[in-house]
């Protein structure tokens, strides 16, 4: 009994492994397509290693695939020393992929206009790096330093990649001029926009805080009547003086919002609501 337990555990492993990898090979291929469609062709280096590989092409002709493999394999030696073996297993895979799908992948002009190439470029490479989070891989690359800078000295990874990506995307003014540095800049807020959608979820909701001094039950009224979602009471106090009263918490789409909002205040217009963005929603009645 042990015995097949523990077969069927490494099969369940085994799986899940594969399914990772797959995932991996996409997202790294997306990726490539981006850098090998949209930004090489114009000569827009969006920060990365992929950019540097495309500023040193443009200027010295070196072969984008060997250049970004060079930097990653200098990036693995620096996690290597410096950082731990999940770390390092982490970025291994897509730092060896990368250079290989760039180098297998056709590299020509899709669009003729610079500006959407540089938007669907963006677009795409953001899509392809968010597919590389939820399997908790990455490219390796400039990914690197953040990471040995967060584990030495506590600076914010995030913080860290952003400097990283500027300073490569400086340097198009150099190698393209002014219009490619803007173009390169557009495209690193585009990938962010893209990959926070993906990582989070595209179905967001609105949460709504209502509290109403004489008309709470009728608007739970309404919300029984005009809305599918239920709402939660939270007992609260109020800061002067101190006096117990209740808040009603509704989790609502986009589409129904404006509605619902409406509705409270045409119950009462003194209703004091506050409104936060709401990026994921889990069960529920949803």
């Amino acid at each position: 009994m042990f015995k097949l337990m523990k077969n069927k555990l490494n099969l369940n492993l085994n799986k899940n492994f594969y399914t990772q990898l797959i995932v991996i090979c996409v997202a790294i291929e997306i990726i490539s397509v981006s850098i090998n469609f949209f930004y090489a062709p114009i000569h827009i280096a969006a920060g990365g290693a992929t950019g540097i590989a495309i500023l040193t092409n443009a200027v010295f002709g070196w072969n984008r695939s060997i250049v970004v493999f060079a930097i990653n394999i200098l990036m693995i030696i620096l996690a290597a020393f410096l950082l731990g073996k999940k770390e390092v297993t982490k970025i291994a895979i897509g730092s060896f992929l990368l250079p290989l799908f760039m180098a297998i992948t056709p590299s020509f002009k899709v669009v003729k206009d610079d500006i959407l190439a540089m938007i669907i470029g963006g677009a795409t490479f953001g899509f392809g790096v968010a597919l590389l989070y939820h399997v908790d891989a990455s490219s390796g690359g400039t990914a690197v330093p953040p990471l040995i800078l967060k584990k030495y000295f506590q600076i914010n990874p995030s913080t860290t990649l952003l400097i990283i990506d500027t300073i490569v995307t400086f340097f198009n003014l150099f190698v393209k001029g002014t219009n490619a540095f803007f173009m390169a800049t557009f495209s690193l807020i585009i990938t962010s926009m893209v990959m926070n959608y993906i990582l989070l979820g595209f179905d967001h909701k609105i949460m709504i805080n209502i509290m109403s001094e004489n008309y709470l039950n009728d608007i739970k009224g309404l919300i029984d009547k005009t809305n599918e979602q239920g709402y939660t009471i939270f007992d609260v106090r109020g800061g002067k003086n101190s006096e117990g009263k209740e808040m009603l918490m509704v989790v609502t789409n986009n589409t129904e919002y404006s509605d619902l909002v409406n509705g409270i205040l045409a119950i009462d217009k003194k209703a004091f609501l506050t409104t936060y963005n709401v990026s994921e929603v889990k069960n529920g009645v949803f």
